[in-house]
């Protein structure tokens, strides 16, 4: 998050809504569209959908985490389904990068770390939701995903729950 953007947030998210997905401003109704999500992040629009279970399993996240980042995860004591990013940040920047592997590790890192913190973030943007792993898993397969869709499905649905008059988040 942007250092002082608290007000401007703020401003827009009152502005929000959510019958229509847009913002009311004095100028007319506008909205994010998914040309803007191409556009200003680079993601693919086109492509396979984000898709998939959840499982939250204390088993299936050891395995996808040693699958993915070759280490046992560090979760949140509050929700066993949010790895730290810190600790990925700190796998990712003690990566030799003198193998293919340990490249593919870096990258599935650095991937990670962008949908936790930019792409799919929540008020904490400490932590990322486990769900993501079993995406990163197939390193070859990662660019086929319609990420820009997914990424606008949850713009729309994290403006949808912060402008409810009884959102605390």
């Amino acid at each position: 998050m942007i250092r002082g953007s608290h007000p401007l947030l703020a401003a827009l998210v009152e502005r929000w809504r959510p019958e229509t997905h847009t913002f009311v401003l004095l100028v007319g109704e506008v909205t994010v569209t998914l040309e803007n999500i191409a556009h200003i992040f680079g993601l693919p629009i086109d492509g396979e959908p984000v898709s998939g279970w959840t499982d939250s399993s204390s088993d299936f996240i050891q395995s996808q985490s040693m699958a993915i980042f070759g280490r046992e995860p560090v979760l949140s004591r509050n929700s066993k389904s949010y790895i730290k990013l810190g600790w990925v940040r700190c796998i990712r920047d003690e990566e030799p990068l003198d193998t293919e592997e340990s490249i593919r590790r870096y990258v599935r890192c650095q991937i990670f770390c962008m949908l936790g913190s930019i792409l799919f973030t929540d008020k904490s943007i400490a932590y990322a939701h486990t769900k993501y792993l079993p995406l990163l898993c197939d390193f070859e397969r990662i660019h086929t995903y319609s990420w820009g869709s997914v990424c606008l499905a949850h713009l729309y649905r994290a403006l949808c729950r912060a402008s409810r008059y009884d959102s605390k988040k």
